[in-house]
């Protein structure tokens, strides 16, 4: 039962995907493209690019691969899974029009509402005068989104007008992101949560929760990131409310995505906020979240390679996870998420004693560098999220590199219900 998988991305969502698979009785060889320093620890990294479809598809049919698992979004949205359905090779991740309920939030905004998915309020709009118009006129905040892919950064909370208007400018007028439209939301108030469910077609299969952090700062203060840190288990996150969220919102988008024609398999990311009305979605991605993924995945006991397959496959599987708690803290670059400096040594990580998750990390012989902007994530573990906290803490105080900073507040809400 020696299966050969590939997995296509190179950051620490993709690592952690890597290590599940480590796990999995029937995985013998795994690949990685393009992967990265940790990475290669773990699997046989290649030099393909995420976007690199024709490449991609030739590796997998020379190679016999018998599963592909596509990690990030621009795999997805260059149309990688049905290049290599096409070819016919296994592939885990969804189409690229099923990848749209992710690639273009307006989209995903029309699903929920002509299905009744609890979200915000929403319109979209291409030009900015309009737009400008119709932000001036409304209450604050004013939740303001690029309508593409933009690496988890085109989403402005704008407390003032004149955030709000520079927000525009820069979607629609500088065009920073690449020409597109915008959706302003309603601002929703609550705590938020990240709830992933592996689905195939209608059937959805509920991962366990996770809270991430995207301010750059403590207090979740400076700008929004791709994330700085993430627990599992929420503890604010009841059964009943879990149970809302996964018979209102995941299942019934997954329905719906079946419905319209775009049947969706592979890991549907539900961004959501609890309210005063219960829990709404926030945004959907089209695959694992990261940094969220680094402490879901370990806390899955059962075969990931199986639920991987069975998702493909459109068979039933189980899944069992650990009661332990996992928290996970981010060391990115200093600057990040604006300009830093790449190529600074770091030291230390053969000394520490828990999983540590190579984001943005490259090796020059027997030295370990940054070469991004979060560039590793240390997982710490315990009964509980404090004592998960401390663990991280702890082990972090081993990792030398000046140019490396992180927040020292992950999980805080939670461990001030504890």
């Amino acid at each position: 039962m020696d299966k050969k998988v590939l997995v296509v991305g190179g950051g620490g969502r993709c690592h952690a995907i890597v290590k599940a698979l480590k796990r999995s009785p029937r995985v013998g060889k795994i690949f990685c493209a393009p992967g990265n320093a940790g990475i290669a620890e773990d699997a046989e990294c290649v030099a393909i690019g995420v976007e690199d479809v024709d490449a991609l598809v030739k590796f997998v049919g020379e190679n016999g691969i018998d599963m592909t698992v596509v990690g990030p979004e621009a795999a997805l949205a260059a149309g990688l899974v049905d290049a290599l359905e096409a070819a016919g090779h296994k592939a885990f991740g969804p189409t690229k029009a099923a990848a749209r309920i992710e690639s273009s939030k307006e989209f995903a905004k029309q699903i929920m509402k002509r299905h009744g998915v609890p979200t915000a309020g929403y319109e979209a709009f291409d030009d900015f005068d309009a737009a400008w118009e119709y932000v001036k006129n409304r209450p604050l905040p004013a939740v303001i989104k690029y309508d593409g892919l933009a690496a988890g950064k085109g989403v402005v909370v704008a407390l003032s007008y004149e955030e709000a208007e520079a927000a525009l400018r820069d979607m629609l007028l500088d065009a920073s992101f690449g020409k597109g439209r915008v959706v302003v939301e309603d601002f929703l108030d609550g705590p938020e949560f990240s709830f992933m469910c592996v689905v195939s077609g209608r059937k959805v299969y509920p991962l366990a929760m996770a809270q991430d952090h995207k301010r750059a700062y403590d207090g979740d203060k400076g700008p929004n990131t791709g994330g700085m840190g993430a627990y599992s288990p929420v503890p604010f996150v009841t059964e009943e409310v879990r149970a809302t969220a996964l018979r209102d919102i995941m299942q019934r988008t997954a329905d719906a995505m079946a419905d319209e024609g775009v049947p969706f398999k592979g890991v549907l990311y539900g961004g959501l906020i609890l309210t005063a009305d219960g829990p709404k979605v926030i945004e959907f991605n089209a695959r694992f979240g990261d940094p969220e993924t680094e402490v879901v995945l370990p806390r899955l006991k059962s075969d990931f390679y199986d639920l991987v397959e069975a998702a493909v496959d459109g068979r039933d599987c189980a899944t069992e996870w650990s009661p332990e708690a996992y928290l996970g803290v981010v060391l990115a670059s200093k600057g990040y998420p604006g300009s830093y400096k790449k190529g600074v040594e770091i030291k230390g990580l053969d000394k520490v004693d828990a999983e540590v998750y190579h984001m943005g990390t490259k090796r020059d012989g027997d030295r370990i560098l940054t070469a991004g902007g979060r560039v590793l994530m240390v997982v710490g573990k315990g009964k509980n999220i404090a004592e998960a906290n401390e663990a991280a803490k702890a082990e972090i105080s081993k990792i030398d590199c000046p140019e490396l900073f992180h927040r020292t507040d992950i999980g805080k809400a939670s461990l001030n219900q504890l």
